[in-house]
């Protein structure tokens, strides 16, 4: 009888042994939350284009207009840089500096002239259109920004209405100028 009863135990040890390994074997689930942020902001891949003009002075032609500034040599030209911006709300604004002569810099004699005066427009590409940005280099400062959004594009600067101050004859010399963009993202 003895044996019986340690048969029995024995069995019931198993019986709950093989229960509780049941209710180990279930399944739960942990989670690990992951979580990050991205800043706004722009960055030019292209940052900086020399835009050699040559002689900027006419060469040929009316007598009368020989030595004055030869217009469509900056209103004929774009120059390329290449940017973008990752916020919604980024902007792009111009601003122009005229372009002087660097050689001589006392004031210019009665009929000649060592100041060119030009609009710089620049033209990004976002996907919902193309967005412009102007400035001209007879105001200080720079033009009103224009609101570019999410964009990665070619950003083209072109020149128009170059003119000197008196439309007097160019001093000889180097000149040199320049167009600041600016990308800025959203704050």
């Amino acid at each position: 009888m003895r044996s019986t009863f340690l048969l029995t135990v024995a069995a019931a040890s198993l019986a709950l042994a093989a229960a509780s390994g049941q209710a180990q074997a279930q399944s739960v689930t942990g989670t690990v939350q992951v979580n990050g942020t991205v800043a706004n902001r722009c960055l030019f891949v292209t940052n900086n284009v020399v835009l050699d003009l040559g002689e900027l002075s006419l060469q040929t032609g009316d007598v009368s207009a020989i030595g004055r500034l030869d217009a469509p040599k900056l209103t004929s030209r774009t120059a390329t840089l290449n940017g973008w911006c990752n916020g919604v709300s980024a902007t792009m604004a111009v601003e122009a500096q005229p372009i002087f002569n660097t050689s001589f810099t006392s004031a210019a004699p009665t009929g000649f002239e060592r100041r060119v005066d030009y609009t710089a427009t620049a033209t990004a590409s976002p996907a919902g259109g193309s967005v412009s940005a102007s400035d001209s280099t007879l105001a200080s400062g720079a033009g009103p920004a224009s609101t570019t959004g999410l964009f990665a594009s070619d950003i083209v600067v072109s020149f128009a209405n170059a003119a000197t101050p008196a439309g007097g004859r160019l001093v000889s010399g180097s000149y040199s100028g320049s167009v600041a963009v600016t990308l800025a993202p959203a704050t």
